[in-house]
């Protein structure tokens, strides 16, 4: 992770920083897909009873994604010093990254003072008997994930910038905003869960936050695409805690490292598809067909998720 921030904050050629884009830590999502969300993961479910996993699992999201929304509320500060300074605002912008080293050295402090917590590698097995729902559920996850590729918060950023012409200090603010509002509605999932199961979570809060994020890609105007990007950010990471539980509840204890793994590999695969793609259609229109097509597929992943015989409480 530090040597992800090293390297994005000094390096300068392409193509080492799209090896470095490729083996570090950083992902044009905002969220985490590197190696300590799988393990995170498993660890928590073993660590948490059943009737408590959604809830604990909405509370570990709650601070990833706060955290995600403070980086974005202070995105527009290194422009802006360095034009009141006079210094270079790319390469003020650059050593900004220098700043993730820094939360590295945090994160590993941390880490370091949990092993004693954590089930050793004993307890961790590959899958054996949960294989084929776990390879099924990879799947849908992908196509969701895929979906979601078209919808990146670096082309959301992109896409009110080409559209409407938003300066970055405004679309940082609406980026910290959806990021305040989707991670204080994870905490509502495991009620809502509790009521009508987990799939259902997942399926019902997905549903309308995709036909959100079709229309915002299709509004003519910045207020009425704000808008609904706010009202998406209130429903679209309600699956989140739903869905780690789902696994964790639908594996055996010693598979729950590998389950959380290889769930989120094809998630991470699925959205480093299509960015390029929604890149070509930006340059191809400023309207939003991007948002269009991954609300379309995400759609047609919450159909199908719900079609699965999965939800048993």
């Amino acid at each position: 992770m530090a040597a992800t921030g090293v390297g994005f904050g000094t390096v300068t050629w392409f193509w080492p920083l799209v090896l470095i884009g490729f083996v570090g830590t950083l992902n044009p999502s905002g969220g985490d897909v590197s190696l300590f969300l799988p393990t995170e993961q498993a660890a928590l479910a073993t660590l948490t009873p059943l009737r408590d996993r959604a809830h604990r699992f909405g509370v570990y999201n709650l601070a990833g994604t706060l955290a995600g929304a403070g980086g974005a509320l202070v995105s527009a500060v290194p422009a802006r010093l360095a034009r009141e300074m006079g210094w270079s605002v790319p390469r003020t912008e650059r050593i900004s990254f220098l700043v993730y080293v820094v939360v590295a050295a945090c994160a590993a402090a941390v880490y370091s003072r949990m092993g004693e917590h954590l089930p050793g590698p004993a307890m961790q097995t590959g899958l054996h008997r949960s294989r084929a729902i776990v390879m099924r559920l990879s799947l849908l996850f992908s196509i969701d994930s895929a979906g979601g590729g078209f919808a990146l918060q670096s082309l959301l950023v992109l896409y009110l910038y080409l559209r409407f012409d938003l300066s970055p200090a405004v679309t940082g603010a609406t980026l910290a905003a959806t990021g305040v509002l989707s991670a204080f509605s994870q905490l509502a999932s495991a009620r809502i869960a509790a009521r009508i199961g987990l799939v259902r979570t997942m399926v019902f809060t997905h549903l309308p936050a995709n036909l959100c994020l079709i229309l915002a890609g299709l509004v003519p105007n910045a207020t009425a695409a704000i808008a609904l990007l706010l009202v998406r950010s209130s429903l679209s990471q309600m699956d989140v805690p739903a869905r780690q539980a789902l696994v964790m509840r639908l594996v055996e204890p010693d598979e729950r490292a590998a389950a959380a793994s290889l769930t989120n590999v094809p998630r991470s695969l699925g959205s480093a598809t299509t960015p390029a793609l929604a890149g070509a259609l930006f340059d191809w229109s400023h309207i939003g067909w991007p948002l269009v097509i991954g609300g379309a597929m995400k759609v047609i992943y919450d159909l199908l998720l719900l079609a699965q015989p999965l939800d048993r409480d």
